[in-house]
């Protein structure tokens, strides 16, 4: 059983970003910060890209013993510099269906594999609960950094 703390930020955290963009005009959106930093819809795209990312890394786990993960790095992901180039809304509903693939595989899971550990270079050996505070965290981190650029006059 996942910590009901833990499942219910899976269900909801990512809620919040339809409301913390929904104001925002297209430039708004597309406008970085500092060059070199990510706009708004940087952030999400890198968002939606990394879930499938963290779903690949949850089978891994489950199939593989104590599998070694490297770094995610964005910039460096083909699948990021696709979704970048997606609108809004399409990122929101990707964030979406591919956040439903996530919740089922968790909630199959018997209490055993959420045991399973798998390492990562930075942070050390994880289970599959916390890989998934991780996953949460960083989205938490990248709500914040949104919420930051939205607010920003």
């Amino acid at each position: 059983m996942f910590y009901p703390s833990l499942s219910e930020r899976l269900h909801t955290q990512h809620q919040a970003l339809p409301q913390l963009i929904q104001p925002l005009t297209q430039e708004q959106l597309l406008q970085q910060p500092r060059p070199g930093t990510w706009s708004i819809q940087e952030n999400l795209a890198h968002l939606v890209s990394y879930q499938p990312q963290f779903l690949s890394r949850l089978h891994r786990i489950l199939d593989t013993p104590d599998p070694l993960f490297e770094r995610y790095v964005g910039d460096e992901d083909p699948v990021f510099l696709y979704w970048r180039r997606q609108s809004a809304d399409t990122l929101l509903h990707e964030l979406e269906a591919d956040r439903q693939q996530i919740i089922a595989l968790l909630q199959g899971l018997r209490p055993e594999q959420l045991q399973r550990t798998g390492t990562h270079m930075h942070y050390g050996r994880l289970t599959v609960q916390d890989w998934t505070e991780f996953f949460l965290l960083h989205e938490a981190h990248h709500l914040f950094t949104i919420f930051k650029l939205a607010h920003k006059r």
